[in-house]
C-alpha cells in the first residue's frame, strides 16, 4: 500500500487536527512494533498488553505514523499522530477503504479443516493468470483479515482471503467487511465445538461467510456434506460444489499416490492429471476447491495443473520433513481436530516405508464435553498392523489409550504430559533411524513444533 496520511485520517475519520503531517508517506501497516518497516503506520492494539505502551519501539523501527485511541497528551511529542476512538475499528475501517480503493476480486474461504491449504492453492492457482495476494500465515480472524487487504499492492487483481472463526457472529463481520465475490466452505468437522456443541451449529456459523456475498457471486462449497447442501438453497447465488460424489460439479477420478504425492483426474478435464504435493483424499478436496475457483475464473486447466504441482504451503501443514538422523517427518503440528487426525492417520497408514512407522499424536483442544469420546474414535484410525508405536501427548490423550489397550492391545502405545516434550523428544531420537517414518499431528497449544524442531536439529543427537 502506498496512502499519503491525510488519505487515511479521513478514511478512518480522525478527530484530531493533522493537516501539518498530511503529506507523510505510509507504505505498511503494523500491530507489532518489532515487525514495523520504515515507512509504516503504527496500530496500537489493545489486548493482553495495550499497543500504546510500545510507541518508542515502533518509531525505533521506523514508523512514520501511528494512529492513537488515548488523550492526545500521553502520544508522542512531534510525531505524526491519527486520534481515533477505537485503534482496531479503525485498522479495519482503513482496510474497507483500501479495499474498495484497489477493487479486487475477493475471494473468501473458510472451513472446519483444509482452509489454509485450499487458501494456498487457489492463490496458486489464479497467480498463473492474475496479480494476486492472499492471506499470509493464518491472519484470518479481525485483526488478520484488514492486515491482509492493506498487504495488497496496488495492481492486486485477485485478493484470497482465509477467514476463521470460533464464535457466532464472527464470520458474518468479515464477509461484510471484505464483501466477497465467492464464498467458499471445505467441510464442516468438529473444530471449536467446544464452543457451538453440534455440527449442525457449526454448520450455521460457517455460512455467514455468505453474508457478505456479492449478488451476482458464487458459493463454492464441498457437496459431500449434507449440511451445507442444505442450507445453500436459502441462497439465490450461483453455487458450484466439490467432492468425491458424482453428483458434485466437480469430482475427482482415478486417484492414486505415492510417499509424498496425490494425483488424480476429474470429470471437468478428464485428459488432464493433476498432481499435488501431499499425501491424502482430504488434499485431493482441497485441491478440487481451488480448480472450482480456476474454473469460474477460466483458468487453462494445464496452468492450474503445473501451479497445483508447485504449489508453495504454509508451514507445518502435513509437510514432509527430514529428521537429523535422516528420518521422514510428516509434520502437521499447527491445529488438529478429530476428523482432521484421522484422515491424516490414514493417509500415513498407507505410505510405503522400509523401516518403522511412528505416530505422535497431542490432544485435540475445543472439543469440550465430547472430548474424551473423540480423542478415542482416533483408534479407529489407528491398524496395528501398520504403526509400530503411538506416542500421545496430554490429558486427553489418555482416552486414546485406554480405548487402544481394549481394541488392539498388541499395539505399543506411549504416554506423556504436556510437560514432559523433552522426554518425548530423547525417547523419539533413540528410536528414530533413516529408514523410518513419523507422523506429528497435535494442536498448536501442545506445542509439538518444538519436538519437531528438535528432531531437526543435527546437534541435539
Amino acid at each position: 500500500m502506498k496512502m499519503q496520511l491525510a488519505e487515511i485520517a479521513h478514511a478512518v475519520g480522525a478527530i484530531n487536527d493533522f493537516e501539518q503531517w498530511g503529506s507523510v508517506s505510509v507504505t505498511s501497516v503494523a500491530f507489532d512494533s518489532r515487525h514495523l518497516q520504515p515507512g509504516g503506520l503504527f496500530i496500537p492494539l489493545t489486548g493482553e498488553h495495550d499497543g500504546h505502551q510500545f510507541i518508542q519501539s515502533a518509531i525505533d523501527h521506523g514508523a512514520v505514523a501511528t494512529l492513537w485511541a488515548r488523550d492526545l497528551a500521553s502520544a508522542p511529542a512531534d510525531f505524526p499522530v491519527i486520534q481515533v476512538d477505537d485503534s482496531l475499528k479503525a485498522l479495519q475501517t482503513l482496510a474497507q477503504y483500501y479495499l474498495s480503493k484497489i477493487n479486487p476480486r475477493v475471494v473468501a474461504v473458510t472451513g472446519s479443516n483444509g482452509k489454509t491449504t485450499t487458501k494456498d492453492m487457489i492463490a496458486a492457482v489464479l497467480s498463473t493468470q492474475f496479480n494476486v495476494t492472499k492471506t499470509h500465515a493464518n491472519f484470518n480472524n479481525e485483526i488478520g483479515v484488514p492486515m491482509t487487504v492493506l498487504s495488497m499492492e496496488p495492481n492486486t487483481e485477485m485478493l484470497v482471503v482465509e477467514m476463521g472463526m470460533d464464535r457466532p457472529g464472527q464470520l458474518d463481520f468479515l464477509s461484510q467487511l471484505v464483501s466477497p465475490d465467492l464464498a467458499l466452505i471445505t467441510m464442516i468437522g468438529e473444530a471449536h465445538i467446544e464452543f457451538f456443541g453440534t455440527r449442525d451449529k457449526i454448520a450455521d456459523a460457517k455460512m455467514e461467510i455468505t453474508h457478505g456475498l456479492s449478488d451476482d457471486g458464487v458459493f463454492v462449497f464441498n457437496g459431500d456434506e449434507p449440511l451445507l447442501r442444505e442450507r445453500a438453497t436459502e441462497l439465490t447465488q450461483r453455487q458450484v460444489t466439490f467432492g468425491q460424489q458424482g453428483t458434485d460439479d466437480l469430482f475427482a477420478t482415478d486417484v492414486t499416490g505415492t510417499p509424498t504425492t496425490t494425483s488424480f483426474t476429474t470429470n471437468q478435464w478428464p485428459e488432464v492429471t493433476f498432481t499435488i504435493p501431499m499425501i491424502g483424499t482430504y488434499n485431493v478436496n482441497n485441491a478440487l476447491a481451488a480448480l472450482s475457483v480456476a474454473m469460474l475464473y477460466r483458468i487453462r486447466p494445464e496452468s492450474a495443473k503445473q501451479a497445483l504441482a508447485t504449489v508453495s504451503l504454509t508451514e507445518n501443514r502435513a509437510e514432509w520433513v527430514t529428521s537429523a538422523s535422516g528420518a521422514a517427518i510428516l509434520s502437521d503440528v499447527y491445529n488438529s481436530n478429530p476428523t482432521a487426525a484421522k484422515e491424516v492417520l490414514t493417509a500415513f497408514s498407507q505410505t510405503p516405508v522400509t523401516g518403522q512407522r511412528y505416530v505422535v499424536l497431542g490432544d485435540m483442544l475445543e472439543l469440550g464435553d465430547q472430548a474424551d469420546a473423540m480423542h478415542a474414535s482416533l483408534a479407529s484410525a489407528i491398524d496395528a498392523t501398520k504403526i509400530d508405536h503411538v506416542y500421545l501427548v496430554g490429558p486427553h490423550m489418555l482416552a486414546l489409550q485406554a480405548a487402544l489397550a481394549q481394541q488392539q492391545p498388541q499395539l505399543v502405545v506411549s504416554h506423556y504430559e504436556t510437560t514432559d516434550l523433552a522426554t518425548l523428544t530423547a525417547d523419539l531420537q533413540n528410536q528414530l533411524t533413516a529408514d523410518d517414518q513419523i507422523l506429528l499431528k497435535g494442536s498448536h497449544g501442545i506445542h509439538l513444533e518444538q519436538v519437531l524442531a528438535s528432531l531437526q536439529d543435527s546437534s541435539e543427537n
